[in-house]
């Protein structure tokens, strides 16, 4: 079963180890020089994500806005914003989405990554993060999340749809002692 990442009423904060993310964004994203800080940790935390320079400027569960500036680092030959950056952009903000809206306990990894390029990409982009993973999980289940990107103007770039394999932790590690 694939739950869909949809403008649903977003979900309520789980507690655990996963929603560190939240628990960090709390107390440092109400100002600028916190956010600057959440930004340079995540991007220590995810090199490669860290590698586009996006600055994360709202979260909450299930719902995030992401912003990256045009420069020539994330540019390609055509003088617009590279493919892949806006692929990086997308994963970025769906998988925040996603990790601080999966209840406690669940592991979670990308499995699948789709994205639609809609026109060139230029100037200062905004893409939001969505999902909506089930409120249980207590076997392997997939789940939807996505990314919409779009240009200073408010036209959407690009919408990217990640399909994540959440499962509980407990499921996981047993799996593995029994193989």
């Amino acid at each position: 079963m694939i739950t869909l990442a949809t403008k649903v009423p977003l979900k309520k904060p789980q507690n655990g180890v996963e929603n560190r993310v939240l628990s960090m964004w709390k107390k440092l994203g109400g100002n600028a020089i916190g956010r600057k800080l959440f930004n340079f940790t995540l991007s220590r935390s995810v090199p490669y994500s860290g590698s586009i320079k996006a600055d994360i400027t709202h979260i909450e569960p299930g719902f995030v806005k992401v912003i990256l500036k045009d420069r020539r680092k994330v540019r390609n030959h055509l003088n617009s914003i590279h493919a892949i950056a806006l692929a990086n952009l997308g994963e970025l903000s769906s998988g925040l989405a996603m990790i601080t809206a999966v209840p406690s306990g669940t592991r979670s990894i990308v499995t699948n990554l789709d994205i639609e390029y809609i026109k060139k990409a230029r100037g200062q982009l905004l893409a939001e993060g969505r999902a909506s993973p089930p409120d249980v999980i207590d076997k392997p289940v997939d789940s939807l999340a996505t990314a919409d990107i779009l240009d200073a103007e408010g036209d959407l770039v690009a919408c990217v749809t990640v399909l994540w394999r959440l499962s509980p932790k407990i499921y996981t590690e047993e799996r593995v002692k029994h193989e």
